[in-house]
């Protein structure tokens, strides 16, 4: 069955849309969530940490799952197991389990993490078809969902709406619209031919772990992976414990960030046709070192909003532009983008427990220097991401 590009794109914006809405909701009730479940910053760490542990069990699974069925029907399993686990956070929070919530957290992070593998390979494939860069603007929905999503957020802290209600809503919201964008993906997209007398198609995890490009992508996901994950995770919190204002306001703050990586990320397919991958990750890498920087030393909140839209815009573009690269031969690319991920991903599961950990001690906004770091590390392997030359 061929696919309209229209369609086919319109279901995978709407796909990204609802991770990003799902994300915000949970994150813009982070405050709230700790202190239902009575957390401290250590604790929340590793309620946090639940999201990781699912995401890389799906990352696991997801390139392997799309070799066998295609990417279609991955992306059905993951959203609908965001909407799933998204309830059970909100049942968890109300019923003051952190235990709980992380269960919840950790079927949106299998679904995520499984998803993220279709979604991306349905997008390079998407690309090849109408000729131009399309997954950043697609990782662009994700942030806009983000940001409607955190700006919901804020409505709902300022409204004092109970936190079952606001994330049964998004799960309904999610489940609804998986219903609808599945019948718009072609069915096979990624799906590999099986092979008689091999033990796995071409392409195995094994064998794309030994290319050194593949793992060089993986370094530079890392690094920009954790300065996206990060914000998701702490950026109210930062707002709330390290500036002393309300929840309110540290959702307001999340909006603002994920409206400046929906601007690097719809704006950026422009660069990347023009400068080419390896420039735009280094301009994105500087950019978000700088803010970052600027968060964790501002004297005040207006300086830090700055900090912020430097964050949101540095961050945009590394990760989708890194899993764009993974897959830019067809042949495995599906296991390619599942490699890259799962290193983007082990970035989720290291960065919240460590962040947590650190902020413990030493506080929250002196812990993503520890982020910064590793941003400014990752653009020694810039170079890895260019696209290869035609032979």
């Amino acid at each position: 069955m061929d696919v309209p590009a229209a369609r086919w794109r319109a279901a995978l914006t709407a796909a990204f849309g609802c991770n990003g809405l799902t994300m915000a909701a949970w994150v813009s009730r982070t405050p709230a969530i700790r202190d239902l479940t009575h957390s401290s910053t250590a604790a929340m760490g590793l309620v946090i940490a639940g999201m990781s542990v699912g995401s890389m069990a799906g990352i696991a699974v997801g390139g392997g799952y799309v070799a066998r069925s295609g990417a279609r029907a991955v992306v059905r399993t993951g959203l609908l197991a965001v909407a799933a686990g998204t309830a059970v956070a909100g049942l968890g929070a109300t019923l003051g389990l952190g235990w709980l919530v992380a269960v919840g957290l950790a079927g949106i992070g299998f679904g995520m993490g499984s998803g993220e593998i279709a979604l991306n390979v349905e997008g390079v494939a998407l690309e090849v078809v109408v000729g131009r860069t399309v997954v950043p603007s697609l990782h662009g929905s994700y942030s806009l969902g983000l940001c409607v999503g955190a700006v919901l957020g804020l409505l709902a802290n300022a409204a004092h709406l109970p936190v079952l209600a606001h994330l049964l809503a998004v799960a309904a919201l999610t489940a609804a619209c998986t219903a609808w964008l599945v019948r718009h993906l072609p069915p096979a997209t990624g799906a590999e031919p099986r092979v008689a007398g091999r033990a796995g198609p071409p392409g195995s995890p094994l064998a794309v772990w030994r290319e050194t490009r593949t793992l060089a992508i993986g370094v530079i996901v890392l690094g920009m992976a954790l300065a996206e994950g990060s914000a998701n995770d702490w950026l109210p919190l930062i707002v709330v414990d390290g500036f002393g204002l309300s929840a309110t306001t540290g959702s307001l703050v999340f909006a603002f960030f994920g409206a400046a990586m929906a601007a690097g990320r719809f704006g950026g397919g422009w660069f990347l046709d023009r400068y080419g991958r390896t420039p735009v990750v280094l301009a994105s890498a500087a950019c978000a070192v700088a803010g970052i920087g600027l968060v964790s030393l501002a004297p005040g909140i207006a300086v830090a909003a700055v900090g912020v839209l430097l964050w949101g815009l540095g961050a945009a573009l590394g990760f989708p532009v890194a899993l764009s690269a993974a897959g830019d031969d067809p042949a495995g690319a599906a296991r390619r983008v599942s490699a890259v991920a799962t290193a983007g991903y082990a970035a989720f599961l290291v960065g919240p427990p460590l962040l947590g950990f650190v902020g413990q001690h030493a506080g929250l906004r002196s812990a993503i220097l520890v982020v910064l770091a590793v941003v400014a590390l990752s653009t020694l392997f810039a170079r890895s991401v260019a696209r290869p030359a035609v032979q």
